[in-house]
């Protein structure tokens, strides 16, 4: 029985995405498809059910996926023993965004001290410009940031998108849609790091709402701040407006702290990508993986306005 194609099932069990799963692995759809297929043929059993628009393995594949772990694990272990697999080990340099504190991050680590025992993290938390900046310097691993870096020395691709929305303090404003806008110009519109994509687009849409309800646009006030908890506990205050992912504030509009404005437009959502250098070593590009791996298992948590994975 060929482990790779036990492995890719495995793959594709956890991401429950052939897109995702032929992007993890290096290959096509098409490709992974087959693998599956011929797996199929070898178990004579359906391992996916392919009747479903939404992904779902059949009840065999449910009950062979944990076999399929074992194995694959197994022979994992096989080639290691052998001095066939590099086994993954040393120190990771990891710079994330605070986005990625506040969400998935926990799974990460989680997941890389589970499966690389032997590898060290020292975790840089930071602004996206300065987490490009020490990526290009050479003095980082792995960068999780807003966006990609536009560099040769550097591949990236995009991992989780945040959609974002108008956040307010019950009671600071009346949700109606007349004259919203005006309400919302009227107090201090709270976004990320200034010079960021987010803060960028944010400041296009204010500055349209703005001469659509002919106020002029200096005296709009956008504040930015590079905290996920200083914009949260500046909406907590009552200072004013933000617009933020709704995942960081998924227990106050719960509980019914926070409120949703209908404000249009919602500005873009924000998307995260994962950096490596072109010539990432096998331990940076296990740790590559695990983290897309972590992602999408947190994204498959949540609900799909919160967080969806790429």
């Amino acid at each position: 029985m060929n482990t790779r194609f036990l492995e890719t099932f495995v793959t594709l069990a956890q991401l429950e995405s052939f897109r995702a799963t032929a992007r993890l692995l290096h290959a096509t759809p098409a490709t992974i498809s087959l693998r599956v297929r011929s797996l199929e043929d070898e178990l004579k059993t359906e391992l996916v059910d392919r009747s479903s628009a939404k992904f779902r393995l059949t009840p065999s594949g449910q009950r062979l996926l944990g076999p399929a772990q074992t194995v694959v694990d197994a022979a994992r272990a096989l080639r290691q023993a052998a001095g066939l697999e590099v086994i993954v080990g040393g120190k990771l340099r990891l710079g994330v965004i605070e986005t990625v504190v506040h969400s998935w991050l926990a799974h990460y680590v989680t997941e890389l001290n589970a499966s690389f025992p032997n590898l060290e993290v020292d975790l840089t938390v930071d602004s996206s410009s300065v987490l490009q900046r020490r990526m290009l310097n050479g003095e980082l691993d792995i960068a999780i940031r807003v966006e990609g870096i536009d560099s040769t020395k550097i591949v990236s691709s995009a991992v989780a998108s945040y959609p974002v929305r108008w956040i307010a303090r019950r009671g600071l404003l009346s949700k109606r849609a007349a004259g919203l806008a005006q309400r919302v110009l009227a107090r201090p519109v709270l976004t990320f790091g200034r010079g960021t994509a987010p803060q960028v687009a944010l400041e296009h849409i204010v500055h349209t709402l703005a001469r659509e309800i002919d106020m002029p646009v200096d005296q709009t006030r956008i504040t930015c701040s590079p905290s996920v908890a200083a914009i949260v506990q500046l909406v907590r205050d009552g200072y004013g407006v933000a617009a933020i992912p709704a995942l960081f504030v998924s227990d106050a509009l719960t509980s019914g702290e926070f409120v949703e404005l209908p404000l249009k437009p919602v500005p873009p959502p924000i998307v995260v990508s994962l950096c490596t250098p072109v010539d990432a070593t096998p331990t940076i590009r296990a740790a590559a993986s695990a983290a897309q791996l972590a992602c999408s298992a947190y994204c498959r948590q949540r609900k799909k306005d919160l967080i969806e994975p790429l």
